[in-house]
């Protein structure tokens, strides 16, 4: 397979996709048409032209599979998909609706580039079990795509030993996970990305990412 999966789309102080951009338009094919998935957002429109505006001066033609009716159509005819962050449930409630699950999925299974950002990082896990987000929406079941067999914690954050929140960190969320699932966790922070080239995974970009095991440190 094939695969971008970005922690973050927007890095703090720089534009949508600006920190990697080279990156992005290096894994995406020349003059590709792109499927882009927006169901993360509500507004499918804004946010697909604000993935148009970041891409087309690569030359890439950004194609929301919300425009023409049908998903499916849009999806067969990219050279690549692209799934864009915000809330994970609201958008894998959407793909199971649209059938936009098991089609990404085989595509992607057969060939087709996927580009992830944070929600769209979370799908290319088995669960979204592992997402951030509060579940404003119950999909029909938290199985997303399977791409990669580990889970993914996208915009991971280091504990703040200094900080008085009595919440729990994200360590000590993972942490709880892997007491109730035996499933390694990799933690993607902010400004980095996991490239998946056949069967080799590497993390790139500005930051290191964390690998959680159960019974081990991360």
């Amino acid at each position: 397979m094939n695969l971008l999966l970005l922690s973050n789309s927007t890095q703090y102080g720089r534009g949508y996709l600006e920190h990697a951009l080279g990156t992005v338009t290096g894994f995406l094919p020349a003059q590709a048409r792109l499927a882009f998935v927006p169901y993360a957002l509500a507004d499918h429109d804004a946010y697909t032209a604000r993935v148009r505006g970041a891409l087309e001066g690569a030359g890439i033609a950004v194609h929301g599979v919300h425009e023409g009716g049908d998903p499916l159509a849009q999806l067969a005819a990219a050279d690549a998909v692209f799934i864009g962050g915000g809330n994970s449930f609201r958008l894998l409630s959407a793909l199971y609706r649209t059938g936009l699950r098991d089609a990404v999925r085989e595509a992607v299974r057969a060939g087709l580039p996927y580009m992830g950002a944070s929600a769209g990082t979370n799908m290319a896990a088995p669960t979204l079990r592992t997402t951030n987000d509060m579940p404003i929406v119950q999909p029909p079941s938290f199985e997303t795509l399977g791409l990669v067999p580990f889970q993914i914690n996208p915009h991971y954050l280091d504990p703040d030993p200094s900080s008085t929140h009595k919440g729990e960190t994200r360590e000590e969320r993972l942490t709880e996970f892997l007491e109730e699932n035996d499933v390694p966790v990799l933690g993607l922070r902010e400004g980095s990305w996991l490239r998946v080239a056949g069967e080799r995974a590497s993390v790139e970009g500005g930051r290191p990412a964390g690998l959680c095991r159960r019974g081990a440190a991360p």
